[in-house]
């Protein structure tokens, strides 16, 4: 389904691009999708460049929005989705980092000299069935190099989001940076908190998510950029670890090793949260290290829940995905208990929202330190073996029911409602009215 839904929407955009075409404009398929094609990847998006003005495009498409008109993009609405089609531009100067004062509507050579990489500056006329190359993008991508379109000093302070884009990128197709480009970036790496939260957090998340997230972080690293955006984790370097239990070396070689594996074979598809909960599950040990028995990291989990809380809030994550992340941190280091756990209590826990991420990043936690994954093994035969009912079962009593049998509400609700549940779980409560005349015998109105 996935893979007809990907040649739906080239289908889609070769038909905009044949609408525009048919009204006498040149309409081209430029950027990311280009570069995926000649790579033989499925590209996630298609965006249109094109002669026609937003107002041309406006009039020629039933369905369209406006999301930058003055820039010359619409966005054209179809059922598969939404499409980007862009009037040919040369931008005028920056002054925000972000985005140009003016545009000057031009012809796609001099558009493809405005944009960030030579690989995402290319454009492939559907009608002639021609790949169209101004800067020497193919050469590049044929030779696995990043280089920026013209000057990369010009280039990161047009837009300073440029800098962590080149990471994604060389770390993603594993290409090697350009040398100018290179030193560019590390010149103009403090530039990238310039950039608002919400963009970085982005930018953050698709290098942690779309593979070879380890290469991106020794990238960021070298490039000066990890001391900016995420300086906790640039502090997990030379924080030494047991040997024991951690063959691999300090605090940072594990984490880096542990979002090797963040990746198929190991993992298909990781979610943001896995991924920021496995970025950030160790990083309370440098604020918890001592020098005892042996090196210990005494609550580290709990500090690091605390970190993840504050890093999340710093980057504009949801409510939601921050509460799940910084419960991925503080509980990983509770798995390991779990075959030792009393059966209502490893029920209760094994249920809760989020435990298979947290199984997950476990078992990444362990391929990435001692190997030994016996336990998670263990964890994940118990929980199918379980069933689906038997891990669900629907609760025999809530708090209206409480009221209903004169009980005043109150906080000691909850304390009524768990000890429920665990009854239910351990068998010993196996119907609504047993559950009912459990309440009545140890909490009488």
């Amino acid at each position: 389904m996935e893979a007809q839904g990907r040649t739906q929407l080239r289908d889609a955009a070769l038909a905009i691009c044949a609408e525009l075409r048919t009204h006498g404009y040149q309409a081209l398929l430029a950027g990311g999708c280009v570069r995926d094609m000649l790579l033989e990847q499925t590209p996630l998006d298609y965006d249109i460049a094109t002669d026609a003005t937003a107002a041309q495009v406006q009039a020629i498409f039933p369905k369209t929005a406006p999301v930058g008109a003055e820039f010359g993009v619409v966005l054209v609405i179809r059922p598969e989705g939404p499409f980007e089609v862009a009037t040919f531009r040369q931008d005028g100067p920056y002054v925000d980092g972000r985005r140009p004062e003016s545009v000057r509507f031009c012809d796609a050579a001099e558009d493809a000299r405005r944009r960030d990489f030579t690989i995402n500056a290319l454009f492939y006329d559907p009608a002639q069935e021609k790949v169209l190359d101004y800067v020497g993008g193919q050469a590049d991508l044929e030779a696995g190099i990043l280089r920026t379109v013209g000057d990369p000093q010009m280039r990161f302070a047009e837009d300073h989001l440029r800098l962590i884009r080149a990471v994604r990128f060389a770390a993603r197709l594993d290409y090697q940076i350009e040398s100018t480009t290179w030193e560019a970036l590390q010149q103009n790496a403090p530039a990238i908190l310039r950039c608002s939260a919400e963009r970085l957090r982005d930018e953050l998340c698709k290098i942690l998510t779309q593979g070879n997230a380890d290469r991106a972080l020794d990238l960021l690293d070298a490039s000066g950029l990890l001391e900016q955006l995420l300086p906790e984790v640039a502090a997990m370097k030379g924080v030494e670890q047991p040997p024991v239990f951690h063959p691999e070396g300090d605090v940072y070689t594990h984490t880096r090793l542990l979002l090797r594996y963040l990746q198929p074979p190991t993992v298909s598809a990781p979610s943001v949260t896995l991924a920021m909960g496995a970025l950030l599950h160790d990083v309370g040990k440098p604020l918890t290290q001592t020098f005892e028995d042996r090196i210990r990291f005494n609550n580290h989990h709990h500090v690091g829940a605390d970190m993840a809380r504050t890093i999340c809030q710093r980057l504009r994550f949801s409510k939601k995905a921050t509460e799940r992340i910084a419960w991925l941190v503080d509980q990983h280091m509770r798995v390991a208990d779990i075959p030792e756990m009393k059966e209502n209590r490893r029920r209760r826990f094994v249920r809760e929202p989020g435990f298979e991420e947290l199984l997950t990043l476990c078992r990444l936690d362990c391929l990435a330190s001692h190997g030994d994954t016996a336990t998670v093994d263990w964890i994940a035969d118990y929980i199918e073996a379980l069933g689906p009912e038997e891990e669900t079962p629907p609760p025999l009593l809530s708090g209206k029911d409480l009221i209903a049998l004169g009980l005043t509400p109150g906080p000691h609700f909850a304390e009524i409602l768990r000890f429920v549940e665990e009854e239910q779980l351990e068998g010993h409560i196996e119907s609504r009215e047993a559950a009912i005349e459990a309440v009545l015998e140890r909490w009488r109105p």
